[in-house]
């Protein structure tokens, strides 16, 4: 039987993963930060699943959740390196601290969660799916520590597929447009500025995708130990013209899209007087 550990598992694409890997028979081990919450999953998906909370920028008590996996299932052949926050704002008015955060929990928090499970996907000759986003290749204003971390995700999984690629591990990242999850409804409904903003964006980058149907996307890309899993399928396109998506032509084409988003947005950041999305609680894929 295959065994999983899914970090940022409490809520959003992390539990909706779980319970599709749970409902194919998958011994799953979901880590994140709302102990209620995974205790909740994890009766939902029956006996001989297990729950540990867990802050993924601990390196050691990463290793000590792996460890615990290890010892209750006997192996672990996938692990899901899925916890990640975003900060809606920008470069010149997000907070270092909120920049900083998003840093640490999604770049640092990746390679903490896939460092401490390699030994054992190593060896059971397993498969390492990392979280990106299509913000990793496609960065729009506003999301500039957002984009800044999945990008480096994406880089460094690019580097770890090669590096263990001949002990018999493969490697894949998911690249995510908008996923109806909480992060995307919270900006819609604290930002209206960014609710119109997306619904101008052009296809693919304004549709949403239910989470249940980007799980399923998620397992069919570790059962075929897929390179890179992309959600909605659109978001490959994007991909393979990223060159000129950060064109100067590109460039001109988002500023058009713009318009008068980036004063809009900034004001309405200002009177909230907080950061937007960066939610140490609410540790998720969006």
């Amino acid at each position: 039987m295959k065994t999983a550990l899914i970090t940022g598992a409490a809520r959003g694409i992390g539990a909706a993963t779980a319970k599709a890997l749970a409902a194919k028979g998958t011994r799953v081990a979901v880590v994140g930060l709302e102990p209620e919450r995974l205790a909740a999953l994890t009766d939902e998906l029956g006996p001989g699943h297990l729950w540990h909370p867990v802050d993924v920028t601990e390196p050691e008590a990463l290793r000590t959740v792996v460890d615990a996996t290890v010892a209750a299932f006997g192996r672990l052949d996938v692990v899901i390196a899925n916890a990640g926050i975003v900060n809606y704002g920008t470069v010149r008015t997000t907070d270092p601290v909120d920049f900083a955060r998003t840093i640490d929990v999604n770049v640092n928090g990746v390679f903490n969660t896939v460092r401490a499970a390699l030994p054992s996907i190593i060896a059971s000759r397993g498969h390492v799916l990392t979280i990106a986003s299509l913000a990793s290749f496609a960065p729009a204003p506003g999301m500039a520590a957002y984009a800044a971390s999945k990008a480096g995700v994406d880089a460094m999984t690019c580097s770890l597929r090669n590096e263990v690629a001949h002990l018999g591990v493969t490697v894949g990242s998911a690249h995510f447009g908008w996923i109806d999850t909480d992060m995307v409804r919270d900006a819609d409904a604290e930002l209206p500025s960014f609710r119109r903003l997306r619904s101008r964006l052009p296809w693919p980058a304004n549709s949403t995708t239910d989470v249940a149907e980007c799980a399923r996307a998620v397992v069919r890309g570790i059962e075929r130990r897929s390179r890179r899993v992309y959600v909605p399928g659109s978001v490959a396109v994007a991909y393979w013209v990223r060159s000129l998506i950060t064109s100067r032509f590109g460039d001109l084409a988002t500023r058009r899209v713009m318009g008068g988003f980036i004063d809009a947005y900034e004001a309405e950041s200002a009177r909230l007087g907080r950061a937007i999305g960066n939610h140490a609680d609410k540790a998720e894929h969006s």
